[in-house]
Formats: structure tokens, sequence, C-alpha cells
């Protein structure tokens, strides 16, 4: 359970309305690079949502493009197909069903984990999905709208001879790196670190690198005993490199809400709030995640998509 998930509630019932009316499969959304191969039918079996299309700012209806930012490094939610230039995943999937919703075109576009809230605010993206946890810092910087909730998770080497958890208590003198911008190298691995240090033992040795890749690669090789990062994305990353590493026994910690970001005071929230609503209501929410491998535990309901 999310300790601060907060719900408003009138909000949220215009949400289900918007994702229960108004639809229709006179026009379907296209997509442009990245969405061919992350197999997209699920979203195109989405009717427009007129309701939801309406309340689009008048100049991205007019354009009829989404430009979707997302960092390719982190499989299942955003990563290369085998042509080495298709963005697929979790990620680009959802956007291509909020896309469908609104009667858009959507434009998977690269970039650095650590660039995509910073372009979002200058206007260089419509929206940032990149498995962003919803943060109360973030949210000084941009809003979010919520599509799934997650946790951190420890990547270890096989067997995981040293006994490492995500707990400070097993972290403290040890090596563990961690995606430069992510929750766990901005919040949770330097909180973990001080509270080494206070009781007395060694800080923690963190390591911070542009892409989860670098991040998997110096697990891989030896330069550090662990990796932190969402728990269901470094499951499936571990079995990508043929197990080369696996995922720490042991609960997430501090599961949370997980989502889209816009740019602060976006015209653009209230319609892709009412989007993701239409598509957590749809049947399409549920073959995603289960194309991807998530477990049902990450899902959310329409009533979080709308914070405080």
């Amino acid at each position: 359970m999310i300790s601060h998930r907060t719900t408003r509630f009138l909000a949220a019932g215009m949400l289900l309305v918007l994702a229960s009316t108004g639809c229709t499969t006179v026009s379907q959304a296209e997509s442009t690079q990245g969405s061919g191969a992350s197999g997209s039918a699920s979203a195109v079996a989405l009717g427009v949502n007129e309701a939801a299309r309406a309340l689009l700012p008048a100049d991205i209806r007019e354009a009829g493009v989404l430009r979707i930012a997302s960092d390719p490094t982190y499989p299942p939610f955003e990563f290369y197909d085998t042509d080495n230039k298709t963005l697929i995943g979790w990620d680009a999937d959802m956007g291509d069903a909020i896309g469908a919703v609104l009667g858009l075109k959507v434009e998977h576009v690269p970039a650095t984990f650590d660039t995509i809230l910073p372009g979002l605010q200058s206007g260089k993206y419509d929206l940032g999905m990149s498995t962003f946890s919803v943060t109360d810092e973030r949210r000084k910087a941009v809003d979010f709208v919520p599509y799934l909730q997650g946790g951190t998770g420890l990547a270890v080497a096989p067997g995981n001879p040293q006994k490492l958890s995500v707990d400070a208590t097993s972290l403290c003198g040890k090596a563990v790196a961690a995606q430069k911008g992510s929750i766990q190298s901005l919040d949770i691995l330097p909180a973990f670190s001080k509270n080494c240090t206070e009781a007395g033992s060694p800080a923690i040795d963190m390591q911070f690198f542009p892409t989860q890749n670098d991040a998997n690669l110096a697990l891989t090789s030896g330069r550090v005993q662990g990796v932190m990062a969402d728990s269901v994305s470094l499951a499936y990353q571990g079995k990508l490199a043929g197990g080369k590493f696996e995922v720490a026994q042991g609960p997430d910690y501090e599961p949370e809400l997980t989502g889209t970001a816009l740019g602060k005071k976006s015209e653009l929230l209230p319609a892709v709030q009412a989007a993701t609503a239409a598509v957590l209501e749809s049947p399409t929410y549920a073959e995603i995640n289960a194309k991807w491998g998530l477990p049902a535990s990450t899902q959310i309901t329409p009533a979080d998509v709308v914070l405080k």
C-alpha cells in the first residue's frame, strides 16, 4: 500500500465519466517512430474519446502530434528493439494508448533520463514517460499523471553471496550504483549512507551512471556490489542479461506511484488525466501489463490519476 496516495474524489469522478463516454471508432490514432514494434495493436483497439480530446489545447489538437520523451535504457519500460532504433516497452505502449484515446500521433523521442524533466520545463517535449516516481521534490518542478505503482529493489550477483538487501545496514561500506537523476541516486542511497555514518559504520560508496545499462555493467563487471532501481525493471533486466544478476529477496522499498510527467501547469494536464483514466478503465491496461510481465500489484485505478 502506498502511504502517500491521495484522491481528489470529484475530479476522479469526472475522469471516470470521461473514461466511459464519448468513445468512437471513426478515427484511430497512428504512431511514428517507436510504436510499430511496440505492438500497439491494443492501443489501436481504443477508440478516440471525444470528451478527453476536447480537453486538448488547440495547438496540440491542430498539430495532431504528441512528443513523448523516454530514456531507452530501462527495460521493460523503455528500450530499443533489435533494430537498435525502434523504441519499445511498457511506456511506449502506454504512450501509444494515451495518444489513441486523444486522437493524436505519438512521436517517441529518446533522451537521457536526467534531461527529460528539464526538457519538459523548456517545452522541448510534451510528456515524459520514463517510469518517473512521483515525489514531492519533483512535483515542485513538474506535474504528474500516475499510471502504476512500484518500489525500489537491489540487483546483486547471482545467489547474493554478500547477503545484501534494500537496507542501509547491509550496504554500509559497499559500492552501490544507481542511474543519475533517479530517486535512488537523489534520495534513497544518500539517506542510507547517512544512516551508516551516523551509526559509526563506513559510508556507502555511491556510484551514479548516466544510463541504467552502465549501472548494470558496473555490477556484472564487479565494480559495484549492488544496483538500486525499480524492482520490476531490475528483474526483467536480469533475465535479459542471462541471469548475470538478480534482485535480492525481500519486499520493495517504499512503493510509490509512478507516472507521466508534464511541464508545470501544462495545458495538456486535464486531457492526459482523462486519457489515462480511459486507458486504465479499458482492457488495454491489463494487456500492456501482461505483455511486459508486470505483476498485478503494480496496477492502479482511475481514482489514482488525479493528485492533490
